[in-house]
């Protein structure tokens, strides 16, 4: 397995270069993309750049965990000087003159950038089959999807198209793609990492997080990304834990809760996982038991009014003048209206459509202030919850990777997908999937999601648990 503790001790041992890693894994990414289409843009010449600076770093014994390890970057997260489109023709030629401050953190580690990667245009999907450049592909099977919106990043992670990738997660785009793709997948809390120079659809919700192969990994890339940023009012000031040290820590006695809300209606192969799942955390010596979050079941409710609402706003910046295809009309108002029809998806222009129409006159306090209630509700059960328990037990989806067109033409479907994923969300709470077994050879996950800001505690009992 090519991790990042692996590949860290590899160059630190001068038994290979990040000059010949970084060509490695360039070539497996042209030579998978074709098939996968997990990249919209390969870094060549830029990755080798960043791989003969980063040799040079080494050379001088200026070394971090990250310095020289080939990486991804989710294309709704902007690069200086590298094109992020955010998969949508709206901005089709948009160069950022400035990194997001997850990327402008690596980069100070030396870390390599091997491109730019497929998702839904704007993070709209669970599936990553709204991107204009096409769909991804599951490396497990291509026929079915790698789940959304970071779809390109997990496919690309579990192809070994690069060591690891940084993706953005608002109700569950990180989660489940790595639960699609056999991988680990860490949303942090609301404000842990900060967002500025993420391409935004929901502010409130929006979070960026590692997709990596192993829980150690994810604590390494934490690590590097995390922390207080001027830049972003919503990041806190607490300041970061030693992931790694303490992943080792003993999880004897940690009380683990399995919402029976999760469960309840669960296929039979799912419920077989989580009772596994369970077995094996009592032979760790955890202690689980049922608990209670009776307002999820509007968690899609609330999500699908809350994210519209916001992500109309966001989008209205979106005129289609200076990147991408431009509209052409007989006068402005024409010509905006072109641009957005040719920049962007259906899928962006159904939510932007219900945003609009929730925050009009007449229906705000209907919807989106009802929603926000709502909300506020769905908290309070997991702070009742955690009175009672440590960490919470879940699937991370109702069922593994579906086949892709299987579910384009009915949203409603497609939106309950992410019907175990968006409750952390909505709550801003940390949540981690990892690998948890196989139904009909397919990978499935399961999730752990702790208390606001005890990204440390989940990794750890994540930790344990794959082992």
């Amino acid at each position: 397995m090519n991790t990042i503790t692996d590949i860290r001790k590899a160059l630190d041992n001068r038994d290979i270069s990040s000059q010949e890693l970084t060509r490695q894994y360039l070539s497996r990414a042209k030579e998978k993309n074709p098939e996968l289409n997990a990249f919209i843009t390969i870094c060549e010449d830029e990755a080798m750049r960043m791989a003969e600076d980063a040799d040079i770093r080494m050379q001088k014994g200026v070394v971090g965990p990250l310095t020289g390890i080939p990486f991804g970057i989710k294309d709704a997260i902007c690069t200086r000087d590298i094109r992020s489109t955010a998969s949508a023709k709206v901005l089709d030629t948009y160069v950022p003159p400035f990194d997001a401050t997850v990327i402008k953190k690596i980069r100070a580690q030396g870390g390599v950038i091997i491109g730019k990667q497929n998702c839904d245009a704007f993070g709209h999907g669970a599936s990553n089959e709204n991107s204009m450049y096409g769909p991804v592909k599951n490396p497990w099977d291509t026929e079915r999807v790698p789940g959304g919106s970071s779809g390109g990043s997990a496919a690309a992670v579990a192809a070994d198209m690069c060591v690891y990738s940084i993706a953005e997660d608002t109700g569950g785009s990180i989660r489940q793609p790595a639960a699609f793709c056999n991988l680990v997948g860490l949303r942090p809390s609301y404000g842990r990492n900060s967002r500025y120079g993420i391409m935004p659809m929901a502010s409130s919700l929006d979070t960026v997080g590692p997709i990596t192969k192993t829980v150690e990994d994810c604590a390494i890339v934490m690590e590097a990304i995390a922390g207080r940023d001027p830049f972003d009012a919503t990041t806190v000031s607490d300041s970061v834990p030693a992931y790694t040290q303490l992943l080792h820590e003993d999880i004897r006695g940690v009380r683990i809760g399995i919402p029976r809300e999760y469960i309840v209606n669960a296929r039979e192969e799912v419920l077989q996982i989580i009772e596994k799942a369970a077995d094996r955390l009592r032979g760790l010596g955890c202690e689980v038991m049922d608990v209670s979050l009776p307002h999820t079941k509007y968690a899609i409710a609330v999500y699908y009014v809350v994210v519209p609402c916001e992500d109309s706003s966001n989008q209205a910046r979106m005129d289609g003048m200076r990147f991408g295809p431009r509209g052409r009309g007989a006068n402005l108002e024409e010509t905006y209206l072109q641009a957005r029809v040719v920049g962007f998806p259906p899928e962006v222009k159904r939510r932007m459509m219900i945003g609009t129409f929730a925050l009009s006159h007449g229906y705000y306090d209907a919807y989106y202030k009802k929603a926000q209630q709502v909300r506020t509700r769905m908290m309070r059960d997991f702070e009742d919850a955690f009175n009672k328990v440590d960490v919470l037990l879940a699937p991370t989806t109702p069922g593994p990777a579906f086949k892709i067109g299987e579910k384009v033409a009915d949203p409603l479907a497609m939106y309950k997908e992410d019907v175990f994923v968006i409750p952390a969300a909505v709550a801003g709470l940390p949540a981690i999937s990892v690998p948890g077994g196989f139904i009909n050879n397919l990978p499935f996950g399961v999730q752990f999601i702790g208390p606001r800001l005890t990204e440390e505690l989940i990794l750890r009992v994540a930790h344990h648990f794959v082992l």
